[in-house]
C-alpha cells in the first residue's frame, strides 16, 4: 500500500491541472446557459408584451359601444404585428 502513494503523488499536478481546465470549462458553460436563458426570457417578455397590447384593443373595442365592430377588427388586420 506504501508502494502505490509514492506513485501517486508525481500525478498529483496533472490531476489538479485538469480539474482546474475541467472547472473553467464548467463554468464558461454555465455563464453561455445563462446568456441563453436570458435571452430567451427578453423575447417571451417582448412577445407576451404585444399580446398584451392586443388584448387591451381588442376589450376597447368589444366594450366601446359607439364604434363599428366590423370596421375595426379590419383596421387590425392591416395592422403589423412587430
Amino acid at each position: 500500500m506504501d508502494d502505490t502513494i509514492w506513485i501517486l503523488v508525481p500525478l498529483a499536478p496533472f490531476l489538479l491541472a485538469g480539474f482546474i481546465f475541467w472547472s473553467k470549462h464548467q463554468q464558461k458553460m454555465i455563464e453561455a446557459q445563462a446568456a441563453l436563458t436570458a435571452e430567451k426570457a427578453a423575447q417571451y417578455a417582448a412577445a407576451s408584451e404585444r399580446l398584451e397590447a392586443r388584448v387591451r384593443v381588442l376589450e376597447r373595442i368589444a366594450t366601446d359601444r359607439g364604434v363599428d365592430v366590423a370596421e375595426e377588427i379590419e383596421k387590425l388586420r392591416d395592422t403589423p404585428l412587430n
